[in-house]
């Protein structure tokens, strides 16, 4: 879409020494080429959004970043709010600590995109993150939903490990409180692969068990041990699943009520949107391969409505 001449604001991002594309500029100064301008062929490039500059250019300190202003004729044919003119002004260079104010939400964060204050790292909601994409506040790693966590993928508090959900568990995929080892649903477990409460040992179901037994799938008892579980094939894909999904929602795409929950919108143009994990679901099933959807539904016992109340991924009949 090309405008008549006007001014219009805007960003630009440079390579260290101030040039971009081959092309040498200095602040302060005014470049005009002939002909109109075309987005991604021909002309001075900027975003009226600081943050869909870095798109474009790495998130990185030693590059420069400068406000600008077009002067000429401007093209605005692009999916974010990517421009180019066939004359631009270069006004001012802003410091690194500007664009972060400007790139992210919140307070003192070094990263990009952070809702939150003194984030280290990207698309952070909470205080004091260091890692990416997490939820809560002093967490150190990725995608954690919760408080103090050290680790990836935590729901919960306290948890050091991976894929726990729960308080206080050392080791991973722990579903319960103060556990140690891995894969444990329950209290106070000690091992791998228990359910149930205070049980030493490995692989138990129930309380005070010694040895492995058969277990249920799908609500109905099956030949297969916990150990068959473990190994198999479709427990394998069902791990894929990714976690704590999250999307950009720019503000024209957002509901009412979305604008009512998030009324910071208006300044960032948009807000962070996490996705629920039956979402994340849904589009992991998607992807799959009919081979590999079929390894799934060969699981004993394998009933569509209680996967799907197990997992929110609603299995259409001819998928």
């Amino acid at each position: 879409m090309m405008e008549n001449e006007s001014m219009v604001r805007g960003f630009k991002v440079f390579n260290p020494d101030w040039t971009c594309r081959g092309f040498q500029y200095e602040v302060g100064k005014t470049y005009e080429m002939e002909g109109e301008p075309v987005c991604c062929s021909s002309g001075f490039h900027f975003c009226t959004k600081a943050t869909d500059c870095f798109s474009y250019y790495g998130f990185d300190s030693e590059n420069k970043v400068a406000e600008i202003i077009a002067l000429g004729e401007v093209d605005y044919e692009s999916s974010d709010t990517k421009c180019c003119t066939n004359k631009i002004k270069i006004v001012r260079e802003l410091p690194w600590d500007e664009v972060l104010r400007i790139v992210n939400m919140g307070k003192d964060c070094t990263g990009f995109r952070n809702t939150g204050n003194r984030n280290t790292g990207n698309y952070n909601t909470g205080n004091y993150n260091t890692g990416n994409r997490n939820t809560g506040d002093y967490n150190t790693g990725n995608y954690n939903t919760g408080d103090y966590n050290t680790g990836n993928r935590n729901t919960g508090d306290w948890n050091t490990g991976n894929c726990n959900t729960g308080n206080c568990n050392t080791g991973n995929y722990n579903t319960g409180d103060y556990n140690t080892g891995n894969y444990n649903t329950g209290d106070y477990n000690t091992g791998n692969h228990n359910t149930g409460n205070r049980n030493t040992g490995n692989r138990n179901t129930g309380c005070f068990m010694t040895e492995e037994q058969k277990i249920s799938m799908f609500d109905k008892p099956s030949e297969w041990t916990y150990q068959d579980w473990l190994g198999s094939d479709a427990r394998y894909l069902l791990n894929q699943i990714p976690k704590n999904v999250v999307e950009w929602v720019c503000s024209e795409d957002m509901t009412d009520e979305e604008k009512t929950e998030h009324p910071t919108y208006e300044t960032a143009d948009g807000y962070l949107k996490v996705l629920d994990e039956s979402d994340c679901g849904q589009l992991w099933w998607g992807s799959l391969s009919d081979c590999q959807k079929n390894t799934i539904k060969a699981l004993p016992n394998f009933e569509p409505e209680i996967f799907e109340k197990c997992t929110g991924i609603k299995i259409d009949c001819k998928s």
